[in-house]
């Protein structure tokens, strides 16, 4: 899947995004999990910002 990802954003229409892995713990177990996603290159601080 990385690599369809990269391939994606790689195209012209691609160029303004981006993707981000947040490390969020879990508050029942406190294990730790990632959550990525795919999101604008402006929107990027916001996405690190929200819990």
């Amino acid at each position: 899947m990385a690599k369809k990802v990269v391939a994606t954003l790689k195209k012209e229409d691609g160029k303004g995004y981006t993707k981000v892995v947040k490390m969020v713990k879990s508050e029942k177990t406190g294990a730790y999990a990632f959550k990525e996603d795919i999101v604008p290159a402006e929107n990027v601080k916001e996405f690190f910002a929200k819990k």
